[in-house]
């Protein structure tokens, strides 16, 4: 099998990525910024894309024999400047320093957030229009309108799987669930916490289902194209947070949930149209959401 490399390595999706690319037989790089303790399961390069020189990053992948990329970078950030720095400089590097390996296949890991907000009940295909809101969500469409330009023009072999929120292993505490963790670890004996929760519905996928879906498209004869993926369903903020209490094992009145106003940066409602991914990759969700919170729990900080 050839080497897949993986940039954001270090992340949540990124670990889950290297980790389903090696039980699929490939030889993994990972690629970030820095080294952490958990990329020693795999060959791993320093390397910061945004500001890389193509050429030499080119030629660090020529010499892994990398065939596959996986871009699973990228975050919520408050600048627009750091949101450009990592959506859309960090492609850009990238698509240049492919241009210098032909045959070398693309999976971007995107967002359901560059579809914008949506109404409520609407189940989010493909074809919707992208009309983004954020800075975050705007500037992750544009890497991936640049990626599918590339694609359009030859230039390119690539798929863009855009995911809706992730929950799971080693949930980032920058997440809302992932801050819920937190705050249930730090405060466990003093009492229960207080929790503002909007009338909101989100659409979670576990992020090793995200992983599978990543390896999936890595080896479907598809290019050129936007898959979305995700649980299919739009589960309410509040319930999800009962779940999540109850996989801890902890009693119902150890959260007391306060209503608030929808001040997410996705609107009120998300909800993925997944059958373009099961035709396409066939793949489906597999994790329960059960499963999915109590690997968050078992794997945060402090657990």
């Amino acid at each position: 099998m050839p080497t897949a490399a993986v940039l954001g390595s270090t992340g949540c999706v990124g670990r889950q990525v290297c980790s389903a690319l090696s039980l699929r037989g490939y030889d993994v790089l990972g690629v970030a910024r820095r080294h952490v303790p958990h990329t020693d399961e795999h060959k791993f390069a320093a390397v910061d894309v945004a500001a890389a020189e193509p050429e030499r990053f080119a030629e660090l992948l020529e010499a892994a024999n990398v065939r596959v990329v996986v871009n699973a970078t990228g975050g919520w950030h408050t600048s627009d400047a750091d949101n450009e720095y990592s959506h859309v400089r960090l492609v850009d590097r990238l698509l240049q320093t492919l241009a210098l390996l032909p045959g070398v296949r693309l999976v971007q890991v995107g967002t359901i957030h560059e579809y914008g907000p949506v109404e409520d009940g609407v189940a989010i295909d493909e074809a919707v229009v992208p009309a983004p809101v954020t800075a975050y969500a705007r500037t992750k469409l544009a890497g991936t309108r640049a990626i599918l330009e590339a694609t359009a023009a030859g230039r390119l072999d690539a798929v863009v799987l855009r995911a809706v929120n992730v929950f799971g292993p080693y949930t980032t505490r920058a997440s809302f669930l992932g801050s819920v963790v937190a705050r249930l670890r730090e405060a466990r004996a003093d009492g229960p916490v207080v929790l503002s929760v909007a009338d909101a519905r989100r659409d979670f996928v576990d992020a090793r289902d995200l992983a599978e879906a990543v390896v999936a498209a890595v080896e479907a004869p598809v290019t050129g194209r936007v898959v979305n993926i995700g649980s299919g369903v739009a589960t309410p903020i509040g319930e999800l947070v009962s779940s999540l209490v109850s996989a801890a094992g902890l009693p119902p009145q150890a959260v007391v949930l306060r209503r608030a106003d929808v001040r997410s940066k996705g609107g009120g409602w998300t909800q993925a149209d997944i059958r373009l991914a099961a035709r396409l990759l066939g793949w489906h969700p597999r994790t329960s959401r059960q499963d999915s919170m109590r690997a968050m729990w078992n794997t945060a900080e402090g657990a």
